[in-house]
């Protein structure tokens, strides 16, 4: 899930500046600095008229600082603000081993989120700059490029020498930020020098996971291809199955289950992918998987099964392919049967429907409650009463 940047600094001009102006600015401070670069690799000789009317040492040094504190003074952690917001695996930051920020730092971080190659090469090419410097929270320039897809600056940190397998103190890698933004290019390139399925957050989120939760395909096939492992799991036991059942992902789903991953593999609290599909009301994911054998009456630790959960919620076309496969529509061990819930959620057709499947209305809760005895909608009272009568007659 990607999030928007944050309002830059109200007190840098260069921010308030149309896109076309701040690319002037971008090319003027940058053609300064070439050429200052240059200048400084002759022996210690100065330019006859100084670029910089005022300034009494202009070096490429000096003009490093001149191109960050005027363009570029936006801090890393603005810049990066994205990146602490990735869900499902955000997990809190210490600064324990905070990196001191730097304006030339800043700027190559700058560079690296914008996409901005030219620029993040001068500032590498400086040998101010180290090429896997850190923010406060371990995030590096690589980290930052491949979670915003510059396959450019991706390719100029690495062949600089960026360490591709670094951790941020929440433990994503470079692999991992690209895998969830969907980035299949810059997997693959990363994947081309060494990089490593292995590493995992705090939370246990690993590429392949990220990649199942936002239903990125392409980069699941990748990652498969390149030995990620099918059954790797969140600390709370969700799996990639899970996580792409929980988004909908059919053509994920699909190729997690051909690639030999367990349909019914559930997380610590017992719910299984079949029960998350339903409960989010992915009717076309519940058909798949019920045909590769997903257990029907699965129960959460709760008491709960699918059906119960899209009744509560009134998912009709979640039911219509449930009961294709002729759940339990008695009372579960929870107290309660998916009529109540129906019932209690007031939704007319799903009552129908379950009382068409075989649904008894005559069966009562834990607190003895009949079904119609929870509601006072006449529609309701009037379907359930249709089918009492038979029974009493």
């Amino acid at each position: 899930m990607s999030a928007a940047l944050p309002s830059p600094p109200r007190h840098s001009t260069f921010w308030t500046l149309k896109p076309n102006a701040q690319r002037g600015v971008e090319l003027r401070l940058m053609t300064r600095l070439r050429n200052a670069t240059t200048l400084t690799r002759h022996s210690n000789q100065k330019p006859e008229t100084p670029q910089c009317p005022g300034k009494p040492h202009n070096t490429a040094q000096q003009l490093l600082q001149d191109l960050a504190l005027t363009a570029f003074s936006p801090m890393v952690s603005l810049a990066l603000s994205p990146l602490s917001s990735i869900q499902p695996f955000q997990a809190s930051d210490s600064s324990q081993n905070a990196v001191k920020e730097t304006p030339l730092a800043n700027a190559a971080f700058w560079a690296a989120r914008r996409g901005n190659l030219a620029l993040l090469r001068l500032l590498l090419n400086s040998g101010r700059v180290d090429v896997d410097c850190r923010d406060s929270h371990g995030t590096t320039l690589l980290m930052v490029a491949s979670y915003a897809g510059h396959i450019d600056c991706v390719r100029e940190l690495v062949l600089q020498g960026a360490d591709i397998n670094l951790q941020r103190e929440s433990g994503p890698t470079a692999l991992f930020f690209a895998a969830q933004q969907g980035h299949n290019d810059v997997v693959r390139f990363l994947f081309e020098f060494g990089a490593s399925t292995e590493f995992r957050t705090k939370d246990g989120g690993t590429a392949l996971l990220a990649a199942s939760q936002y239903g990125h395909m392409q980069v699941v096939e990748t990652l498969l291809k390149h030995g990620a492992n099918i059954h790797d799991q969140l600390y709370d036991g969700a799996t990639a199955l899970f996580l792409a059942a929980q988004g909908g992902y059919l053509d994920v789903i699909r190729l997690l289950l051909s690639s030999g991953a367990k349909v019914n593999q559930p997380r610590q609290d017992g719910t299984a992918p079949l029960w998350i599909a339903s409960q989010m009301g992915h009717s076309e994911v519940v058909r798949v998987m019920l045909l590769r054998g997903a257990d029907r009456d699965a129960a959460r630790n709760d008491g709960t099964t699918a059906l119960l959960k899209a009744a509560n919620k009134g998912y009709n076309d979640v039911i219509e392919e449930l009961l294709k496969f002729s759940p339990t529509l008695g009372i579960l061990k929870n107290g309660t049967s998916a009529l109540h819930a129906a019932v209690l959620s007031g939704n007319i057709k799903t009552v129908a429907l379950l009382l068409e499947a075989g649904a008894d209305p005559a069966l009562r809760n834990k607190a003895n409650e009949l079904p119609a005895e929870l509601t006072k909608n006449e529609r309701i009272l009037r379907l359930l009463r249709s089918k009492e009568g038979p029974r009493e007659s």
